[in-house]
């Protein structure tokens, strides 16, 4: 196993619940010591075998596992920013990531960015049920049949927008304005984003529809998006040390987290550029995360003075479809509820999960391409350690699967618009690489529905036609596919 270099920096945030919080640099009382120790050496998968006794690992131990150089946590209890912390590197042989250290946040850009839209329809410069089209200025969103697609439905993935995620552009290489990038033009490395299914049916997941929220923003306001947002969030949260600065500043990018890849090695000069903005463009900690997670907090609970009044409030955190409000996964368990967000672009992989009742919650940031089930892991280790009603891992029952049954799933599968994976029979043994050069066991609960460790996600297969097919869930997201003959 690769040895990791585990250095630690620690600071403990106080002050009033539902605020941006002031950072003292206090010692944490031993009691809370001891919560840290045990969120760091109680992590375990996110799907547990029903029966098999369960592994508590430490956070190390999964670093150098799961090739991830650096990762940083930002724990909420209680309305407050409890403890941050950052451990490893930003690179190798490079310093020590600290709660100060920026990332990617890559999809947690868009409740951010949601935030922002919801703030302009409460000054009236954006209509949250009005057409886009009549706002959007040269480009419009082609494909709606007569149809209107509305903020709302951008902003819930509804709008049956195409385009679901983006690359982004390596660095040194030419960056396509917003609009090439929505026109799919010979600079953008993605399609032309359109509607190709009738706005307000169905759920799926759409970074281009973001986009064209962020041309949106910019169109009726007449001024750059990331000034907006930084206007609009950003400064009012107090996320100090957040910007939708893409690409990164030489100065700030010196002391950033550097990305890499699923076997830990440096994304080839360093971070990708993003102009989606709106769908992958911030740069942030997580404790400037954790203070937006107060702030959404502070407007579900109808605070006097929070940044969103309570009809947008409520309209953000009230499900459209899928569990998904405005920006953000929504879930209810035993009466709490909790919004949430994962990000992954190009090395570098996050989580946000926060309880807008109680005021718990947790910020993950890392800069591996594995960072994804390792801040799966963290979030359930601190739902154990806090005692949260939900989060925690769940059991799953495992079956053998039959030789032949084996044989026969093994293969290349397509899903539309996200690319392919593969499964493979290790002798009576199946695995599944989602991520390229990266496999793990995959487990059967029957014979069509089968499951892996590392996530809460399900495979279900159907092979009563001529050709093997199936869909992946994983919360709000579902996807079909089909085996590639």
């Amino acid at each position: 196993m690769r040895a990791v270099r585990v250095i630690s920096a620690f600071v403990v945030v106080g002050g009033i619940a539902g605020e941006a919080m002031a950072e003292d640099g206090v010692r944490p009382p031993a009691e809370q010591a001891a919560i840290v120790d045990a969120v760091e050496h109680g992590l375990a998968p996110a799907v547990l075998i029903a029966g098999a006794p369960t592994e508590r690992r430490s956070l190390t131990d999964e670093m150098a596992r799961l090739h991830v150089p650096g990762v940083s946590i930002a724990v909420l209890q209680g309305g407050t920013i409890a403890w941050a912390k950052g451990y490893g590197v930003v690179s190798a042989g490079g310093a020590p990531v600290t709660p100060d250290t920026i990332f990617q946040a890559a999809s947690i850009s868009k409740p951010v960015a949601a935030f922002a839209a919801l703030r302009l329809v409460d000054q009236g410069k954006l209509g949250l049920d009005r057409d886009v089209n009549e706002q959007l200025q040269g480009w419009k969103l082609p494909g709606a049949g007569g149809h209107p697609v509305t903020l709302r439905q951008l902003l819930s993935h509804t709008a049956g927008t195409t385009v679901p995620g983006f690359p982004g552009y390596a660095a040194g290489k030419p960056v396509p304005s917003t609009e090439e990038v929505l026109r799919g033009g010979p600079s953008a490395n993605t399609p032309a984003v359109l509607v190709d299914t009738p706005p307000g049916t169905v759920w799926r997941y759409s970074g281009g529809g973001y986009t064209v929220m962020q041309k949106l923003i910019g169109d009726a306001t007449g001024r750059p998006f990331a000034e907006i947002l930084s206007e609009t969030v950003l400064e009012p949260v107090r996320m100090t040390h957040s910007s939708f600065a893409q690409p990164l500043g030489e100065t700030a990018l010196r002391t950033a987290a550097w990305p890499h890849d699923a076997k830990g090695a440096p994304i080839p000069g360093g971070p990708h550029t993003y102009p989606e903005l709106a769908a992958a463009g911030l740069w942030t900690t997580p404790s400037d995360l954790a203070r937006f997670a107060l702030a959404v907090r502070a407007a579900a609970s109808h605070t006097p003075g929070a940044l969103l009044p309570p009809a947008l409030a409520d309209a953000m955190l009230t499900p459209v479809k899928s569990d998904y409000g405005l920006g953000f996964s929504l879930r209810t368990t035993a009466g709490a509820h909790s919004f949430s967000h994962s990000g992954s672009n190009a090395g570098y992989e996050n989580m946000l999960v926060a309880f807008s009742g109680s005021g718990d919650g947790v910020v993950i940031m890392t800069n591996g391409q594995q960072g994804g089930e390792l801040a799966n892991e963290l979030v359930h280790s601190v739902s154990v350690a806090y005692g949260w009603p939900d989060y925690g891992s769940i059991e799953r029952p495992s079956i053998p699967v039959a030789a032949d049954r084996a044989a026969k799933l093994a293969g290349e599968y397509q899903v539309p618009n996200r690319g392919t994976f593969s499964i493979a029979d290790n002798d009576g043994q199946l695995t599944v690489s989602l991520k390229e050069g990266v496999s793990e066991p995959l487990y059967a609960m029957s014979a069509d529905t089968y499951f892996v460790l590392s996530r809460d996600m399900l495979f279900h297969i159907d092979d009563s036609g001529p050709a093997l097919k199936g869909r992946i869930v994983s919360g709000a997201f579902e996807m079909d596919f089909t085996k590639i003959p």
